[in-house]
């Protein structure tokens, strides 16, 4: 079997620049390559460039270790899982990253995780997988399209399922009350059942309370308040916003701002990008907390490559070329990924941050 991992969902508008005739006469390539050299601005060199990943793999040793307890799993030891989970304690953050990975290894045969159930019915850790599982099984079944799109049928069976992944929630959540992690499960299939706001904001607040600054919660309740879900632009950027100004610095959750702000641009087109002094302020600011995000963390990863486009848009070079450079050789993300050769629309991003910067 192979384990597929999840990864932080983020998602960019295609790459757009305002450029002169010149830069238009030559090609965005051909410019890139006469004018900017990467090496001249502590930039890794093109042929380096990979758009294979957002950002560093897993230490080979995260990567074993998860491997061996999905290879137990599937042999049928399901306390290796347990024990992954448990060693996190109440890092909630990095607990919930581990709870992901065993519902990935769930996906791919849960014959372990029903005998975990069934040996230990009232440990929340085991519960919360399996609600888990349902979330994820429902939306499998629902696609990705939009409402109008899914067939009646396959719509009925996805609100069967999240129904069951909502109570399965509920009930993992009387297991351990101070545990955050049901809550998530239960905020995440609130948006699919179109829970009106105010039988979402007690789920929200569940969650909150235990876990202020729940990275992958917040991720879901700004799904939530978007409008194609549940609420508006102006509700889901007032979230975000709020969000970036509150969250610790170094905390990766600052850039749930960045994931809203995608979502608005895509609706509403690049009118919608950030033009005032403040809301690109706001922005540097989203920056600042990003770079002191220690290098381990991958939540990091994606949101940066979105930043950078967006300090580019701002013309905040400076503080683009200082995400680039924080970037490396990683181009595998949206907004590049969306792009015809996301190495050359990755190479001209940076190398109009670097060659603005310069001039500034």
């Amino acid at each position: 079997m192979t384990l597929l991992f999840l990864v932080a969902l983020a998602v960019a508008v295609p790459l757009v620049f305002r450029v002169g005739p010149r830069l238009r006469r030559v090609g965005p390539t051909l410019w890139t390559r006469a004018r900017f050299d990467p090496a001249v601005y502590g930039l890794p060199p093109r042929e380096q460039l990979d758009v294979h990943r957002a950002g560093p793999p897993l230490p080979a040793y995260r990567s074993k270790e998860i491997q061996a307890i999905a290879h137990d799993a599937w042999e049928g030891h399901w306390r290796p899982a347990a024990a992954y989970v448990n060693a996190a304690g109440q890092e909630w953050d990095e607990r919930w990253s581990r709870l992901e990975v065993l519902q990935q290894i769930a996906d791919e045969g849960d014959t372990w995780l029903h005998d975990w159930l069934r040996a230990e019915p009232e440990d929340c850790t085991a519960a919360t997988v399996h609600a888990q599982v349902l979330v994820h099984r429902a939306w499998a079944i629902r696609g990705d399209g939009y409402a109008h799109s899914v067939p009646a049928g396959r719509m009925a069976r996805f609100m069967v399922q999240l129904n069951a992944a909502m109570e399965a929630a509920r009930k993992a959540a009387s297991l351990a009350p101070e545990d955050p992690g049901p809550w998530v499960v239960m905020v995440t299939a609130a948006r699919g059942l179109r829970y009106e706001h105010d039988e979402f904001r007690p789920l929200w607040k569940g969650l909150v309370t235990r876990a202020p600054y729940h990275y992958a919660g917040h991720c879901q309740a700004t799904e939530y308040w978007c409008a194609k879900w549940a609420g508006t632009n102006k509700l889901m950027m007032e979230f975000a916003e709020r969000a970036a100004h509150e969250v610790p610095a170094g905390s990766p959750l600052a850039g749930i701002y960045l994931h809203a702000l995608h979502e608005l641009t895509r609706r509403s087109g690049l009118s919608a990008l950030p033009s005032s002094h403040a809301a690109k302020d706001l922005l540097e600011s989203v920056a600042r907390s990003l770079n002191q995000v220690p290098n381990g963390d991958r939540r990091a990863h994606r949101p940066r490559h979105l930043l950078a486009q967006y300090l580019v848009r701002a013309r905040r070079y400076d503080a683009a070329l200082e995400q680039f450079r924080l970037i490396g050789p990683w181009c595998g993300a949206e907004p590049w990924t969306k792009e015809r050769d996301p190495v050359a629309a990755f190479d001209l991003a940076r190398g109009i941050a670097a060659i603005r910067a310069r001039q500034n």
